[in-house]
């Protein structure tokens, strides 16, 4: 009768460390998403500046400092 118990509650701790294992896997991946979606956000910026460049909505001079200050906010 006691051997049940004792594994029993053995299952139940596998049980919760495996859970635990998710939890941590799950927000490990989802910081590294959140960092990669950073980057493609700055190169969409980049490149809608290019555009509006190219468009002649903005001279040299002010697309020169607006991808600078983007340059910059990479470091």
């Amino acid at each position: 009768m006691m051997e049940q118990g004792h594994l029993l509650g053995g299952g139940l701790m596998w049980i919760f460390w495996i859970v635990v294992a998710i939890v941590v896997i799950l927000f490990i991946t989802s910081f590294s998403k959140s960092k990669s979606s950073a980057i493609s956000k700055d190169d969409e910026a980049l490149e809608i500046l290019k555009n509006r460049y190219a468009s002649g909505d903005i001279d040299e001079e002010e697309y020169e400092m607006k991808r600078k200050t983007l340059n910059n906010k990479d470091e």
